[in-house]
C-alpha cells in the first residue's frame, strides 16, 4: 500500500497526466473510452481528446444488463454477479485499446469508470421519507485496477449525494472547467437516455451557473424500438419516427407528470419515463389504436418538447445563447430538427467546435473528475443554486 501510495503522490506532482475516461450510459450500446492528457486543475485545467473509441457490447451483453437495469425486482445474485463481471469486461476493453493505440499499462496514470448505472432514485421518486437521495453504479473498481494494472477511479455519485446532492447530473463540473468563456452564454446540452444541460454564464457569475436532468431524451424511443422491432436497438436515423404523425392528446398525457414542474436542478432516469409510463400515457389518451410509427413520432416531440421548455423557462430573450449539443441524441436528425425549430434566436454547435468530441463528452468528464481528486480541491460551485455541492468525488482502487 505504502508504494502505491507514493505512486499516486508522484502522479500528482506531474506536470500533465494520461488519464482514461469511461463512460457506459443508460442505453449501454457500449462503452466510451477516452484517452486524456490533462494539464493542471481548476480553473487552470486544459485537456486534450489523444484518443477516442466507442466499443461496442454484445447482444449479450446488453441482454445480461436488461435482467437487472432500472428493476425494482431485480435478482440480487444477478447484481452481484455483473457488479464484478461487468468491470471485467470493461478492463479488456480498456486493455484492447491500449495495445491498439500503442500504449501500456505504464503510460497511463489512472483509469476513471463512471460503471454502469442500474437504478437511480431520488428522494421525490421513491418517497420514503427515513431514507435519503440514492443510486447505484456497477462495474467493481478494484476489479479493473486489478485486471488493467492502473489505479483506478471509480463511484463519482456517491460523494454527490453524501454531500446533498441527488448523484446527477456531474456534467457542470467538467463543464465548468473546461467550457465557460467570458462573453458567451452557454448552453452545454447533452441528450443521453436522459437529456440535461449545463448553464454557463458569459459573465462568469459562479452563482448562475446550474445542471439539471430535464426528462426523456432517447430512453423511451430506444426502449419502444426494442420492444417492437426487435433486432434494433435504437431509431437510426429517426427511420420510423420520421414516417409518423405527433398524436396531440398523446403527447398531452406524457407532459403531465409533476416532475416537469419541479424547481431546477433535478434529477431523473428510466425508473420513471420507461414503457409502463408510455403505456399509461397511452390508455389516458385513448390512444392504443396508435401505429408504432405515430408514437414514435409523439415520443420524438415529447424528448424534444421538454428539453426546449426547460431551456426557454431559463433564457431570456433579450440574450444570445450558444447551444453546445453532445450525447446520442445529436445523431437523431428529427429529434435535432424539433428542438432547433422551437428555439429560433439560439445558436447551435456541437462540442466538436471546442475541441471535444460530442459522443466522447461524458467520458472526458470523468477524467477530469480523477484529475480533480488526484491532483486539485474540491471543486468549488460557489453559493448557486442548491444541490451542486462544492466536492471531489471518486474512491480509489489500486493494482496492487
Amino acid at each position: 500500500m505504502k508504494h502505491s501510495v507514493e505512486r499516486l503522490n508522484s502522479i500528482a506532482s506531474k506536470k500533465e497526466r494520461l488519464i482514461i475516461g469511461l463512460m457506459s450510459g443508460t442505453s449501454f450500446d457500449g462503452l466510451d473510452v477516452a484517452l486524456c492528457r490533462i494539464k493542471g486543475s481548476g480553473m487552470q485545467t486544459a485537456c486534450e481528446l489523444v484518443n477516442f473509441e466507442t466499443v461496442s457490447y454484445s447482444n449479450d451483453f446488453k441482454e445480461e444488463l436488461k435482467t437487472i437495469f432500472s428493476r425494482r425486482d431485480a435478482d440480487l445474485e444477478k447484481v452481484c454477479l455483473l457488479n464484478e463481471w461487468v468491470a471485467i469486461q470493461h478492463a479488456i476493453i480498456v486493455n484492447q485499446c491500449l495495445e491498439k493505440w500503442g500504449y501500456t499499462k505504464n503510460n497511463i496514470d489512472l483509469v476513471a469508470s463512471h460503471g454502469q448505472s442500474i437504478y437511480h432514485a431520488p428522494k421525490f421518486l421513491h418517497g420514503i421519507d427515513k431514507f435519503p437521495n440514492a443510486t447505484l453504479q456497477i462495474g467493481d473498481g478494484d476489479h479493473i485496477a486489478v485486471a488493467t494494472g492502473i489505479i483506478t477511479l471509480s463511484d463519482f455519485r456517491q460523494k454527490h449525494i453524501a454531500a446533498g446532492g441527488e448523484g446527477a447530473p456531474l456534467a457542470v463540473y467538467g463543464d465548468q472547467l473546461l467550457f465557460s468563456k467570458k462573453g458567451e452564454n452557454r448552453i452545454m446540452l447533452n441528450i443521453g437516455g436522459i437529456a440535461n444541460f449545463t448553464f454557463l454564464p458569459g459573465d462568469l457569475d459562479g452563482s448562475k451557473i446550474f445542471s439539471t436532468d430535464v426528462g426523456p431524451g432517447n430512453t423511451m424511443m430506444d426502449a419502444f424500438v426494442q420492444q417492437h422491432f426487435p433486432g434494433k436497438y435504437f431509431d437510426e436515423s429517426s427511420a420510423i419516427a420520421v414516417k409518423g404523425k405527433v398524436n396531440d392528446e398523446l403527447l398531452r398525457q406524457l407532459k403531465k407528470h409533476s416532475f416537469f414542474s419541479q424547481d431546477f436542478p433535478k434529477t431523473i432516469g428510466p425508473e420513471l419515463f420507461n414503457l409502463s409510463y408510455l403505456q399509461k400515457a397511452i390508455d389516458n389518451a385513448k390512444a392504443n389504436s396508435l401505429s408504432p410509427a405515430d408514437i414514435m413520432a409523439t415520443l420524438n416531440r415529447f424528448s424534444a418538447d421538454m428539453i426546449v421548455e426547460a431551456i426557454k423557462s431559463c433564457t431570456s430573450n433579450n440574450e444570445t445563447y450558444f447551444v453546445y449539443v453532445s450525447g446520442g441524441g445529436m445523431h437523431n436528425p428529427l429529434l435535432m430538427e424539433n428542438i432547433k425549430s422551437q428555439l429560433n434566436g439560439m445558436k447551435f454547435f456541437t462540442t466538436d467546435d471546442l475541441h471535444i468530441h460530442p459522443d466522447a463528452k461524458e467520458a472526458v468528464l470523468f477524467a477530469l473528475l480523477a484529475n480533480e481528486c488526484i491532483c486539485g480541491e474540491k471543486i468549488d460551485m460557489g453559493k448557486g443554486r442548491n444541490k451542486i455541492p462544492s466536492i471531489s468525488m471518486g474512491k480509489i482502487s489500486f493494482p496492487d
